[in-house]
């Protein structure tokens, strides 16, 4: 055997591999009671690995100091999406098992490309992308794959959509070569669709905005009124994207209504769920997540409200032969055809990736524990803590609740003595002034984590719970620490002064 300096002996992986799972084990022990996020510079934390000017090492190092080294820096430096009063973006706490997946899968290191290279493995994916489509309430008959996340399982959809509802070859003639498609969405919908079009050669200037109501979902007459004025003007309408769970405040466009439509225009239905898809196991889900059955694709993201570690986002096309259409390629080079009676499946021929690693296992692994009736308990355990904010906002003399909608609230600090005059305009130029600053010092000050929204013209505090260790003795912290923060914060902008002044 070579004596090659990327391998470990088997003794020395073993030691080096119990120490590290003993300081991981450690560390979720501990997790709670360390800071949210590092109150660090970047100049700072590029100073711990050598302030950004090391060359490549021209010796190796000893593995297991590497290692040390390694756990010590990311456990003291990171900012934790699975600490309890990590309330910002939507990234969930990560299984535990799902950790212990990902050194399996690296170890074992199948390429998930082809059945050939990953037998077993490719199984596993099929199976996992079918209990996904069976939790949400979508056809298990579906196809799919997994993928890095929202916006790429969002992306692979729109690209499938886009090649289906073409009537020219896309594929040698370009999206230009043919009639000028164009998408619709809310003005709520993520940034992923400006990325997807842009990607796609479609250009933004494709996506038609369609406004939002007082529930910050679609107005259907609206987008109806648009589909017919585009036809008119000589756009081809494609595709519709509804958003299922919006990341700023959770809303839900209305479904049924979209699906509906579409099927009347001859549209492609693409639902939006990478957030609120999961939401669709409760029995009192949302009754318009019912609707995700009608959709011809859906994004969904585990490593969202299915609590699995970074990466994994799912892309699911009802008509599997409509995704096989959008990127299988037959190079000469890649005889994966097996058996005419029991053809195996070639994710390289269903997605973008050629090479592509074990997303699934950590995935798979995590519902097998979990199992359904887990999850109803976490996701709605997840949405009455949001509620419950909401409730202690509303109650609380200096914060004004906003929005609530699956486990997304949303808040701001309104001093009360200002309360009678929130119709000013000065008045909510210094709220969001005041809440703005807010934000950052409570991200800085490390205690709990919030990001914001805009809702309306208002600057608000928005925290989104998708965490299995958030207890309510977590939401009172948060609204506390809100609450001292932004007290201390009006003295220091306004100190005595009367409000019209400060401006």
């Amino acid at each position: 055997m070579r004596n090659s300096p990327a391998d470990l002996p088997a003794a020395q992986f073993r030691a080096i591999g119990h120490d590290l799972v003993d300081e991981i084990a450690a560390f979720l022990e501990t997790l709670e009671s360390r800071p949210v996020a590092p109150d660090k510079a970047p100049r700072e934390l590029r100073s711990l690995i050598g302030g950004g000017q090391l060359p490549v090492p021209a010796h190796g190092a000893d593995p297991a100091q590497i290692v040390a080294e390694a756990t010590k820096l990311l456990v003291s430096n990171s900012t934790f999406n699975g600490h309890p009063r990590f309330f910002g973006y939507i990234t969930s706490s990560a299984s535990p098992i799902g950790a212990l997946a990902d050194l399996l899968a690296a170890a074992v290191n199948p390429n998930c490309g082809a059945a050939a290279l990953a037998p077993l493995a490719t199984e596993i994916e099929l199976q996992t992308v079918r209990w996904i489509a069976e939790l949400i309430g979508y056809s298990p008959k579906c196809g799919g794959l997994l993928v890095s996340g929202g916006n790429m399982a969002n992306m692979v959809c729109l690209n499938a959509a886009l090649r289906a509802q073409a009537d020219w070859d896309v594929r040698s003639g370009g999206i230009a070569a043919g009639a000028r498609l164009a998408v619709y969405a809310s003005s709520e919908v993520h940034t992923w669709l400006q990325k997807g079009a842009d990607l796609a050669g479609l250009g933004t200037d494709a996506l038609h905005s369609i406004p939002v109501g007082a529930s910050l979902s679609m107005d259907v007459a609206a987008l109806e009124r648009r589909i017919a004025e585009d036809r008119a003007a000589g756009w081809r309408p494609a595709v519709v994207v509804g958003t299922a769970g919006s990341v700023s405040t959770g809303a839900i466009d209305p479904l049924p209504e979209i699906a509906a439509l579409c099927a009347r225009e001859g549209l492609w239905f693409h639902v939006d769920g990478a957030y609120g898809a999961p939401t669709a196991v409760l029995d009192d889900a949302p009754t318009a997540l019912r609707a995700i059955a009608l959709a011809d694709s859906v994004a969904v993201d585990p490593h969202k409200w299915l609590y699995v570690p970074l990466e994994a986002g799912c892309v699911l096309v009802r008509d599997r032969e409509k995704l096989h259409a959008a990127f299988s390629f037959h190079p000469p080079y890649y005889r994966f055809d097996g058996s005419a009676d029991d053809p195996p499946t070639n994710f390289h021929e269903l997605g973008p990736q050629n090479s592509r690693g074990f997303r699934a296992l950590k995935v798979w692994m995590t519902i097998r524990q979990v199992g359904r009736e887990g999850y109803v308990k976490m996701i709605g355990e997840d949405i009455a803590l949001a509620r419950e904010l909401y409730r202690m906002a509303g109650a609380h003399e200096d914060l004004e609740a906003l929005t609530q909608a699956l486990s997304i609230t949303t808040f701001r600090y309104v001093p009360r003595d200002v309360r009678s005059r929130l119709a000013e305009s000065s008045t909510e130029d210094y709220l969001n002034e005041l809440n703005t600053a807010l934000l950052a010092k409570l991200q800085r000050e490390g205690q709990v984590y919030l990001s914001n929204a805009i809702v309306g013209t208002r600057f608000a505090l928005r925290a989104c719970i998708v965490n299995f260790r958030t207890s309510s003795e977590d939401i009172r912290a948060l609204v506390e620490a809100a609450d001292r923060s932004g007290r201390a914060l009006d003295r220091e902008m306004r100190g005595s002064t009367p409000l019209p002044a400060v401006r």
